[in-house]
């Protein structure tokens, strides 16, 4: 099964100024659907259902507490030039937070196999590109300062991802609770 570790975003005022931005920004690209914004602490691709009993068990030892995320300014991957990723960031103090849970996740996971992702960059992916598209940085740097909301982090989760026609579709597997 094919598997990722995340935290999603469930503040229905921050999803629907995302779909907002969405809807405002005309481009040439895939919008990921509002159910499915979350970030990616790490990607763990196919793995059996023995590995995945593994990686529960692990993933039950993080401990966290609970945090405020803010989300803001609209960046994309890998640049400008060629962007096949448009994300919304986080607050630095969010940001650290959620790169300390990712190295404790990778820590973790290590132990089973997995690789620690030396550079992650929290960032939530509302916009894929397919195909080279025109020139957007004029309409980037539009929304750079731009806030989409605080969110309080509670949880984190091991989702399975099942790739469709219409798209993936996410189920989740574990949650781990963060200490209040």
């Amino acid at each position: 099964m094919r598997t990722f570790v995340a935290v999603e975003i469930t503040d229905v005022k921050i999803l629907e100024k995302i779909q907002k931005f969405q809807q405002e920004f005309q481009i040439n690209a895939k919008p990921i659907k509002i159910n499915q914004i979350h970030f990616t602490l790490q990607f763990l691709g196919e793995i059996s259902e023995e590995k995945c009993e593994e990686v529960k068990q692990q993933l039950k030892k993080i401990t966290f507490s609970q945090f405020n995320l803010s989300l803001k300014g609209v960046g994309v991957f890998p640049n400008l030039k060629n962007p096949r990723v448009i994300w919304i960031g986080t607050d630095e103090r969010g940001a650290e937070k959620l790169i300390a849970i990712t190295k404790e996740i990778g820590m973790k996971l290590t132990s089973l196999g997995f690789q620690k992702d030396e550079k992650f960059k929290p960032h939530l992916t509302v916009f894929r590109i397919k195909h080279k598209i025109e020139d957007i940085s004029l309409r980037v740097n539009e929304y750079k300062t731009v806030e989409f909301g605080t969110q309080v982090i509670t949880k984190i989760k091991l989702k399975r991802s099942i790739l469709c026609p219409k798209g993936p579709e996410y189920s989740d597997l574990l949650e781990v609770n963060g200490n209040e």
